[in-house]
């Protein structure tokens, strides 16, 4: 009777893939800006850069792998502030929470520090002075708009201000987001500070710039940008190499690159540049050095020599895995700033797309956002969104989508239903006829052999980050495994077993113990996603007293113990409970209906008067002039159709006194005509080009002055006698003509 081995078309005999010899290297992650929590962006490439880091290290390479917290820069500053704690306690409480997200996904780095480090000051102010000695930095008097009231010189983004081009209200200083106009700062009109609504001055200060544009950087970004690592591997992967050409140009083509400005004046939270009284580097040059802030940090911890390590002529690899949004300053600034500062350039940098969720963006107003913490606070799974975030890695640039519908799929069918549902059927068995004892037909040799080259072909396809096509022949093997099993029909061999022949016997035992030997290969192939599972598979199931490695995946297995339930299935009211939009805030109770009580407000408490103690309850002041209306259901609300618009034109109407004619675009292809009764809050000057929100599915009312088709939606007290105004409703920056409100 023939057992199950790999086939032909799946496992050639090819010659061992395994490296031939034991590589060192450096690993790193984008570092997360230390103003917020991990998203599920964060996850995601955490997630692949540790299944890489973990399948190298079960070839038997060294691997140095660590992260940290960008903590520097004038929005963590301005947001400190804003609580009235400092920048370090505000890093320090976002710093507190990251162990629970990477323990929560099993991501497992070495070392985990921080840009405000004493070994980030010491090796930043070190680069910045090896280029100052290159004779690549200079300074220059630049002009930029100052905040009198704040006191500090701002950024683009804290400058507001009306469009030079289209006139579009409350745009951002550097470029419009109604007409998609580009300009500096000082073009727009009546420009205004976010952080204070002062109107900024122009004023004057000495900044520092590393010359980027010097034909020695040119040159060596030219040949590091097209060239490969010791293993043979281009630096950048192709779609990264052609968007550096538009910057470094192609052939003959001139390079198109300008000097980077690397210094903020005070006040800011950061790394103060050497000689330099009140001033400080841009977050964008310390941040990257942050990566061997931590090496070193860590080097220190086990005894390791930093700087033997990171030899620029030594065999040490220095591999970057980031997002596809900062690759401007990981494939030009950073690899110039270590080659002209004498440090190791990086070895391969490795950028992945985005997550969005059935295809939209990330949204929680929407319930298209996905909350990590939430995904643990239910009970689901980390190793389900591990092993669904691999099946659709790969290579190459792309943004990868999370469909709810299609993660129940293949969690429930590939995990469940396929790959543990080989040990669960072939182990009992073997327990129950066997005492666990496996045994293997005269071709067992071979079994092995192609199940080692199998998993060396998954070992290949995992360093090369192709993480979906290794699953998909994963699965594959998954499949041919079970429909083995199931031609075989072990079970009907089992019911006659008490008066079968010796030779069915040990074929029950060569089917079983076939099957097991595969669910072990596979179980070391899918180690690096699912890696607290295939721990409990080797220690649990196959007594293995170490990790698996690769090498385990052509060892047949001797003996197993009893099978264990391994991994529940996905229930599709997780998703519906990890979906769900988030409730309002609860209101807060009444004074006095709570005992609780906290650590020193009960004796302030006992000293107030009794009328303090325990006010009366009083009438709820009717919002906006007016009580709220009566509840309605969901169902309700969705039939009203919001959407976003934008005013392209406005005129007076002749004959009244009260209404305006908006012309809006919403996103249709055509234009719809408004009327609305807010003359005497805006001239037509003052909405042209602004959004807003109309009410889209409003039936086309005929009026005196023509059909007015929807209804702009705006807000005002109940009551005309109060003089609060009329405020149309402006949509953030950056929604478009059409999005529909929810």
């Amino acid at each position: 009777m023939r057992v199950f081995a790999p086939s032909v078309k799946l496992v050639s005999l090819i010659p061992s893939l395994a490296p031939a010899m034991s590589r060192t290297l450096f690993v790193t992650t984008a570092l997360p800006y230390a103003n917020g929590s991990f998203h599920i962006g964060h996850i995601m490439e955490y997630i692949q850069a540790d299944i890489w880091v973990r399948a190298m290290r079960m070839a038997g390479h060294t691997v140095h792998f660590v992260g940290a917290d960008d903590t520097h820069g004038a929005p963590i500053m301005l947001k400190a502030e804003a609580e009235g704690i400092t920048p370090k306690q505000l890093v320090e409480r976002i710093g507190a929470e990251r162990p629970q997200y990477l323990k929560g996904f099993q991501i497992e780095f070495d070392h985990w520090h921080s840009t405000d480090s004493a070994e980030n000051v010491e090796l930043s102010q070190d680069i910045y002075r090896n280029l100052r000695a290159a004779g690549l930095i200079n300074t220059r008097e630049i002009e930029q708009f100052y905040d009198p009231v704040k006191g500090m010189f701002l950024a683009d983004r804290y400058i507001k201000g009306e469009c030079p081009k289209c006139h579009a209200k409350d745009q951002y200083g550097d470029s419009c987001e109604v007409c998609g106009a580009v300009y500096a700062p000082t073009d727009l009109i009546d420009p205004y500070s976010t952080l204070t609504k002062a109107r900024p001055v122009l004023k004057t200060s000495e900044h520092f710039f590393f010359q980027l544009s010097d034909p020695r950087c040119i040159e060596f970004l030219q040949k590091w940008t097209t060239g490969s690592n010791a293993q043979g591997n281009k630096h950048l992967q192709a779609e990264i190499l052609a968007k550096t050409r538009e910057w470094l140009g192609n052939g003959d083509e001139k390079a198109n690159l300008g000097d980077w400005d690397i210094s903020r004046d005070a006040p800011y939270f950061g790394i103060e540049i050497p000689d330099a009284p009140g001033k400080y580097f841009y977050v964008w040059l310390d941040a990257p050095v942050g990566y061997l802030a931590s090496l070193k940090s860590y080097c220190a911890k086990i005894g390791v020599d930093f700087e033997t390590l990171l030899d620029p002529n030594g065999t040490t690899e220095q591999v970057h895995f980031i997002g596809k949004d900062i690759v401007y300053f990981h494939a030009l600034f950073w690899p110039a700033t270590l080659q002209f500062s004498g440090r190791k350039t990086p070895d391969q940098i490795n950028v992945h797309g985005f997550i969005t969720v059935s295809g939209e963006k990330m949204s929680k107003s929407r319930g298209t956002g996905i909350s990590p913490l939430r995904y643990l606070e239910l009970g689901m799974n980390a190793e389900w969104m591990r092993y669904y975030i691999a099946a659709k890695l790969n290579a190459r640039v792309e943004d990868i989508d999370f469909n709810p519908d299609d993660f129940i799929a293949r969690v429930n069918s590939d995990l469940v239903g396929k790959y543990i549902n080989i040990a669960s059927r072939a182990a009992n068995f073997i327990s129950k006829y066997f005492d666990g004892q496996l045994a293997y037909p005269d071709d067992a040799a071979l079994l092995g052999s192609n199940w080692a080259q199998a998993a060396d072909r998954i070992r290949a396809d995992l360093e090369a980050r192709e993480y979906g096509r290794a699953i998909r022949e994963i699965m594959a093997h998954a499949d041919q495994i079970n429909q083995a099993f199931d031609a075989a029909q072990p079970w009907l061999i089992a019911k006659t077993l008490a008066s079968a022949e010796p030779a069915q016997r040990a074929a029950l035992q060569h089917i079983c113990s076939s099957a097991l030997a595969g669910f072990k290969a596979l179980s070391v192939m899918l180690a690096p996603i699912l890696p607290a599972l295939s721990k409990r598979v080797a220690t649990e199931l196959f007594g293995q007293a170490s990790n698996f490695v690769w090498a385990d995946a052509g060892v047949l297995p001797s003996q197993i113990n009893p099978f264990k339930h391994l991994m529940q299935r996905v229930e599709p009211t997780m998703l519906d409970e990890l979906f769900e939009i988030p409730a309002q805030t609860a209101a807060p109770k009444q004074a006095g209906a709570s005992k609780q009580t906290t650590s020193g407000k009960q004796g302030a408490a006992a000293n107030q008067p009794a009328a303090e103690q325990n006010p009366q309850p009083t009438v709820a002041q009717a919002p906006g002039g007016e009580p709220l209306a009566p509840t309605i259901t969901i169902d309700d609300f969705v039939k009203i159709d919001l959407r976003v618009a934008r005013i392209v034109n406005c005129e007076q109407v002749e004959g009244s006194t009260k209404l305006l004619r908006l012309t809006l675009d919403v996103g249709e292809g055509r234009l719809r005509n408004v009327f609305s009764g807010i003359k005497s809050a805006y001239t037509p000057e003052q909405l042209i080009g602004r959004l807003t929100v109309v009410v889209a599915n409003l039936a086309p009312r005929k009026m005196k002055f023509g059909v007015s088709e929807g209804m702009v939606l705006a807000a005002s007290h109940f009551d005309d006698k109060v003089d609060s105004g009329i405020y149309v409703l402006d949509p953030s920056s950056g929604a478009q003509p059409g999005m529909r409100i929810h």
